[in-house]
């Protein structure tokens, strides 16, 4: 019998202002299994951003148990809206996270622009993102 390695269990998330609570999250359980390809479908305003901002820690849960049942596991997660600073060249931005870990050296700057020119932003690389369409900001995110 497989294992998950993520446990999501009665997930629940309101949030509050002046005019009182919201709930976005209502009950949510999934269990994710290691190679599996899982895609949150739903409505508009029904909660699938708020989970995997839970999930990625950008928020807090409100009610509910996350458990990561394997070390060191690693998840990707595109935001709605790209992050990108607007004053940063897009090399820059893509660097910026390097930068901050102080792990930045001339092999891993390297890698970075061999994937600007993977993702067709090779020519971009010392642009601004308002230059960028919505769809090649996405890809420098």
């Amino acid at each position: 019998m497989k294992k998950p390695i993520l446990k999501m269990k009665h997930l629940k998330k309101v949030y509050h202002d002046m005019e009182g609570e919201t709930d976005a999250v209502l009950d949510f359980t999934l269990d994710i299994y290691e190679k599996e390809f899982v895609v949150i479908v739903g409505p508009s305003g029904c909660g699938k951003s708020t989970i995997l901002s839970i999930l990625a820690d950008l928020e807090p849960k409100s009610e509910g148990d996350i458990t990561f049942c394997k070390e060191n596991l690693v998840m990707g997660y595109m935001l709605q809206k790209d992050s990108l600073f607007p004053w940063l060249t897009i090399l820059d931005n893509c660097l910026l996270g390097l930068r901050i870990q102080k792990n930045l050296t001339p092999e891993n700057k390297e890698r970075v622009i061999r994937l600007l020119d993977t993702y067709g932003l090779k020519e971009f690389k010392y642009k601004y993102p308002n230059s960028l369409s919505g769809g090649m900001r996405q890809r420098v995110v």
